[in-house]
């Protein structure tokens, strides 16, 4: 019954998509942080010439904040919707918690 199941599991094509996607998501995932960091050091330079913030830098910071938590959430299995590029750079910002799974246990 159980290697009934685990076959059945393996042959499925959305877990094997999902599982490319994945991939995909790790690696932007890595680039994106790299990005992130580029943004503290041009805003830790800011502060130190112009004694504060440059707020284009910190809503481009935000924003990437917010894209690298759907890229978490999507990794963790706690959504589906896909991450841009597959979909939308707003539908990332308007992420709603009622958009991410719930745990049933």
């Amino acid at each position: 019954m159980m290697d009934k199941q685990i076959e059945f599991n393996l042959t499925q094509a959305s877990t094997w998509r999902r599982i490319f996607f994945m991939l995909v998501y790790s690696i932007i995932g890595e680039l994106v942080r790299v990005l992130l960091w580029t943004v503290v050091i041009l805003q830790v330079v800011t502060q130190l010439l112009t004694g504060k913030p440059n707020q284009n830098i910190l809503d481009f910071g935000r924003s990437l904040s917010t894209y690298t938590y759907h890229i978490l959430l999507f990794l963790t299995f706690n959504t589906e919707t896909l991450p841009f590029p597959f979909s939308d750079w707003h539908l990332t910002a308007d992420l709603k918690a009622s958009e991410v799974k719930q745990s049933e246990e």
